[in-house]
């Protein structure tokens, strides 16, 4: 309890952490199934309050997808959180625009810097070109 007193943790990070601490597999299997039992574990709000988290920090879909899979996170799991998410681009855009400011970048070199930061940060391509106005044009 002091563990999810601190903050949500998905049933199989949880399980980790207990056994980690030195209890036995069938004792942690019985505490984390009362757990979900009584609604104190919850691994589809555990997800969603991630990604809430990290995109209020200025993380992308890609990064906080690849977090939640190191935690242990199923991909249907990963997939539902994400789509309930912010308007990615959106988001793209206003951290590129508090990192950089409000004018779009004048040249490629100016375009690929900020590129490489929003990818860092987990932006997926389409986002970053609609973030620094290197849209796609087709003829």
């Amino acid at each position: 309890m002091a563990l999810l007193a601190r903050r949500d943790y998905l049933g199989g990070e949880l399980g980790e952490k207990l056994r980690a601490r030195g209890f036995e597999a069938a004792a942690t299997a019985e505490v984390l199934a009362a757990l979900v039992a009584e609604h104190l574990l919850d691994d589809a709000r555990c997800a969603e309050r991630f990604v809430a988290y990290r995109a209020e920090r200025g993380h992308g879909p890609l990064r906080i997808g690849r977090d939640l899979r190191a935690q242990g996170a199923e991909p249907a799991l990963i997939d539902a959180a994400l789509a309930a998410g912010p308007d990615w681009r959106a988001l793209a855009c206003q951290v590129r625009r508090r990192k950089f400011g409000a004018a779009l970048p004048a040249g490629w070199a100016e375009k690929a810097r900020q590129a490489r930061f929003l990818q860092y940060r987990g932006f997926s391509s389409d986002d970053i070109r609609a973030a620094t106005g290197a849209e796609l044009e087709l003829d």
